[in-house]
Order: structure tokens, then C-alpha cells, then sequence
């Protein structure tokens, strides 16, 4: 049978960066593996930021967001369905940070799907640095993640300190009691290293954690309420001027609790890459991009991220759409 692996985490946590490791490990020990992407619409960034290892061994499908959970996870069945045939070895999952970790479960143990596919590892990713309040969304999303995980890594962990850890490790936990479950996780059972830093033996040990099923209570359609994408294209500004204005994003009250905003922009050299929450902006060149920025959050403000987005753009193309998180 095939196994599955699924990489969870909140908005933000580093989920693409270390499928990048992860699926690289797989494809130096000679496996053929397929990564299933999805995302909130038809715009998917990570696939953007995965295709430089689509080659011979690897290959990835997306599933689109933007519809109800039954309509989601009848795609995800029919992508699992349409590569069972194809000789992979090792399939690995990553959702948007907004996933219902149930609808994994409910779709391997449908047929056809259990005659081909079992589930191998369901690893959770978390920022070393987590911040201290999140939504109740995002409070959910991580509670009921590390409900099921058989491995939480810290992203980032060679910028934190053992501070940041044990903070980490209290909110998760938290997190934990929120929702009624009984898991208690504890510092040794978390996998704390620089990602550059990772041996065979980490590998291995990620490859073959495994899962666990705890029981905790679900309150999911209040969580949901307001929470929305909006897809800003088109967008071409100053490098300086986008430095500025990304940060602040997150501070102005008009454009609603922005939890992320990812993307791309043309530059005179090139392309650059966007990642920022809260806590961090990361701008980097890339050798190509698409023009578009996601802004991820709850009850968001189309007219507020206009007027941020559009007033400084130099670009006459300029488009805003809202897709609604099911």
C-alpha cells in the first residue's frame, strides 16, 4: 500500500518550507513521490514555491479551495484515486493552514481510497517563536493538528531561545485543553534543530512517526465565521515602499485581522517572494513568480486593502477578489 503523509500547521508556520526538506530527502533515497497541494482558490503560491521540484521522481497535484468541506473532500478523493496507478511510493499532503484535520481521516478510510492508501506519518509544524494570542480559529486549528500528530517540529528554531520554547510549548498545550483533549505534549517529544542542521536519522525518525488519535471537542462552524482570502493582482510598487507597507498591513484596523499575507512582485532584477505574519516579513529574489498577493484573515476589509494596495500601485491592472474560507 502507499503511504500518506500529512504536514500540518497554522497560517504561516513553515509547512512548504519543510516539505522542501522532506520531500528532498525522499527523492536522494532514489523514491518517486507526490505532493498534494491545496489552497483557499484557484491561486495556489505554494505550488509556486514547490516547482522547482517537480523532475522524473516528483510530481504535484493541487486541490482547490473556495468550496464546502463535501465538495473538498470528494476532490482530494479523486485526486488520491487518479494517482494510485501511477507507481508512487510515498504521497504527502499539504493543506491550507486553515484544514480540517477530520477530512484526512474520513477520506483514507473511504473506499476505494483504504484498498490502496494507508497513513504514514502526520507531522505538525510550529513556529518556535508562536505568538501569544491567536484567534479562535487558529486556536482550534492548533489544538486539534497536535490532537492527531505523531511529530510537532519547531520551524525557526535556531532564531529562538529556551524561553520561546517553553511559551510554545505551554500554548500548545493550551491549545490542547481548549478543546477538551487529554494529549499533553512535553519539550523532549518535540524535535528542536536548525532545518539546515537535519541528519538521515531525523529523516528517518520523521518519515516513521506515525499518528495518534485523541479525542477532543469539536467547535468548528463557530471558528469559521468571517474568515476570508482576498486576492490582490496586479501589483507593482517600490521596493521600499512595499517593505513599508506589508508590515503595517497588519496593524491597520480599516483592513480587517490580517493573519498572513504571501505573494509575489515583479522587480527591475527579477521576481521576490513575500511571507508575513505578525511577527515577520520575509522578502527574498526568486527566479519567477506570479503577480499576486494573498491576504489570509478574519473579516476583512475589501475598500481598507484597497486603499493600502491600490494607492501605491504604479500598475493600472489592478484587480481585488474576495474568496470565502468553507
Amino acid at each position: 500500500m502507499i503511504e500518506i503523509d500529512l504536514i500540518t500547521g497554522i497560517l504561516g508556520s513553515g509547512k512548504t518550507t519543510f516539505i522542501k526538506k522532506y520531500v528532498g530527502y525522499m527523492l536522494s533515497k532514489g523514491m518517486k513521490v507526490a505532493i498534494i497541494e491545496n489552497d483557499h482558490g484557484a491561486v495556489n503560491v505554494d505550488m509556486m514555491l514547490l516547482k522547482d521540484m517537480i523532475g522524473e521522481n516528483c510530481h504535484i497535484e493541487t486541490i482547490a479551495g473556495g468550496c464546502d468541506a463535501e465538495c473538498h473532500q470528494r476532490r482530494f478523493k479523486t485526486k488520491l484515486i487518479s494517482l494510485a496507478m501511477q507507481g508512487f511510493n510515498r504521497i504527502v499532503m499539504e493543506p491550507s493552514g486553515i484544514f480540517d484535520v477530520d477530512e484526512f481521516f474520513d477520506t483514507l478510510n473511504e473506499s476505494p481510497v483504504d484498498r490502496w492508501y494507508k497513513i504514514g506519518s502526520i507531522i505538525t509544524i510550529v513556529d518556535a517563536m508562536l505568538e501569544d494570542k491567536l484567534t479562535r480559529q487558529l486556536e482550534f486549528l492548533l489544538g486539534s493538528q497536535v490532537a492527531n500528530t505523531g511529530k510537532i517540529i519547531f520551524s525557526k528554531a535556531q532564531l529562538a531561545d529556551k524561553d520561546n520554547y517553553n511559551n510554545t510549548l505551554e500554548h500548545i498545550n493550551l491549545a490542547l485543553r481548549e478543546i477538551k483533549c487529554v494529549r499533553k505534549v512535553r519539550l523532549e517529544n518535540v524535535l528542536i534543530k536548525d532545518w539546515n542542521e537535519l541528519t538521515d536519522a531525523d529523516m528517518e525518525s520523521i518519515m516513521n512517526c506515525g499518528y495518534d488519535l485523541y479525542s477532543y471537542e469539536k467547535d468548528w462552524q463557530d471558528d469559521k465565521e468571517g474568515s476570508s482570502t482576498f486576492y490582490i493582482m496586479h501589483v507593482r510598487m517600490e521596493l521600499d515602499k512595499l517593505k513599508e507597507i506589508i508590515p503595517r498591513l497588519f496593524t491597520e484596523k480599516a483592513c480587517g485581522d490580517i493573519f498572513r499575507i504571501k505573494g509575489f512582485m515583479k522587480v527591475e532584477n527579477g521576481w521576490i517572494e513575500v511571507n508575513a505574519t505578525r511577527q515577520k516579513t520575509t522578502i527574498e529574489k526568486i527566479d519567477e513568480g506570479q503577480e499576486v498577493f494573498i491576504v489570509i484573515g478574519e473579516k476583512l476589509n475589501q475598500e481598507g486593502l484597497d486603499n493600502v494596495f491600490k494607492t501605491n500601485n504604479l500598475n493600472d491592472e489592478y484587480i481585488s477578489i474576495e474568496s470565502v474560507i468553507q
